[in-house]
């Protein structure tokens, strides 16, 4: 029997996700042949890649990013056409998965949806798509499976992809450092921009100033960018040459030994929030929007934070300085709190330990791979 396996995602940590999922799709299914739009993670994992990520994000940004996928779209849907899989899984991405979810379920092939829109924080109706449209969801928050279960939604919590590279990582603090190329016994900083190309021009201007005023107050301090790896390298350069020259560690990828390695961080909300709770890193979020997306957005989402490590626990347990808030001084401010306030620490330490137990135990990818063999009917 010919298995066949279509995924698609639309930028940097989906490919993660993906790759891993592929992993374990070829270890539990041997022959089975793995197609997707995607990155260079799910490439190296054996993905036949029929398209490219594009990264696009936001209300104004994805306006900049319509014609790739446009293109991408119309190459998907040929690709259906002459492949057919016997299951979608679509991950994160919604405004275009959910469009790809109704070619799949045209062509009844099965749709297994991983990694939610976050509909319960704005544009709740989609569940009714969701439900029409999906024959399964994974999830990665767990709240997320009784919000879908309640409109009559199968879904399950599978826990996060991401705890399956942090449960590889070795070793304190100091080896850590040292495998980066860092000083052993320097305090460390890292510095998560986002992967986005609309996050890398509005936060590393910002992150630039962050590190320039921190080498200025303290004696004793180093720094480690960790890029994603589908960032631009040939447009950020003259970017990455400035944080070079201020001594800054930059490197493409690792992000998870940078975050490790580390007594605090300064991270771009997103999935690194959670990355960086999970090892038990101190952190401040910020995130800068354009400022149409931003105020477009404070009228369209309904919740308290941003940062998936406050979501979760619902209560301020990390600082978010979110656009205007984001500056320079408030920054550091917060970072110079996360280095020296010892009960500050504490208090974020016991939090995080909060979070772990909950994806403690739970292997996503494995479960994932799981369910696509469930919903195939293999």
């Amino acid at each position: 029997m010919d298995r066949t396996v279509l995924i698609v995602t639309g930028e940097s940590s989906g490919d993660l996700y993906g790759s891993l999922l592929a992993r374990r799709l070829k270890m539990l299914y041997p022959g089975v042949e793995v197609y997707g739009v995607g990155g260079e993670r799910m490439k190296r994992e054996g993905v036949r890649l029929i398209g490219a990520i594009t990264g696009a994000f936001g209300l104004v940004e994805a306006l900049h990013h319509l014609s790739t996928l446009k293109k991408n779209l119309q190459g998907l849907r040929d690709a259906i056409d002459r492949l057919r899989p016997q299951i979608g899984v679509l991950i994160d991405f919604p405004e275009f998965n959910l469009r790809v979810a109704e070619m799949l379920r045209d062509r009844g092939i099965k749709v297994l949806y991983y990694v939610s829109p976050q509909i319960w924080a704005w544009r709740r109706g989609r569940w009714k798509k969701m439900k029409r449209l999906c024959d399964m969801v994974a999830v990665i928050l767990p709240f997320e499976e009784e919000f879908y279960r309640q409109k009559g939604v199968r879904a399950e919590f599978v826990g996060h992809p991401v705890m399956e590279e942090i449960e590889v990582i070795k070793g304190g603090k100091g080896y850590q450092r040292e495998s980066l190329g860092l000083k052993r016994e320097v305090p460390l900083v890292a510095l998560l921009p986002g992967s986005r190309r609309s996050e890398l021009k509005r936060h590393l201007p910002l992150y630039q100033e962050v590190v320039e005023g921190l080498l200025n107050r303290l004696k004793s301090i180093q720094f480690v960018m960790p890029l994603a790896p589908g960032v631009d390298e040939e447009e950020f350069k003259g970017d990455m040459e400035v944080f070079e020259a201020m001594g800054v560690k930059v490197l493409k990828g690792r992000a998870t030994e940078a975050l490790s390695a580390s007594n605090s961080a300064v991270v771009a909300s997103g999935t690194a929030t959670l990355q960086a709770a999970l090892l038990g890193t101190p952190m401040v979020v910020v995130y800068k929007l354009s400022p149409l997306t931003y105020l477009i957005g404070r009228l369209l989402v309904n919740v308290k934070y941003i940062s998936l490590v406050n979501l979760l626990l619902n209560r301020q347990v990390v600082k978010e300085l979110i656009q205007w808030e984001a500056t320079p001084e408030r920054v550091m401010k917060e970072v110079l709190r996360t280095l020296n306030d010892d009960s500050l620490r504490q208090y974020m330490h016991r939090s995080f330990h909060e979070i772990r137990t909950l994806y403690e135990g739970k292997n996503a990818s494995q479960r994932v791979a799981e369910l696509v063999g469930e919903c195939a009917g293999w």
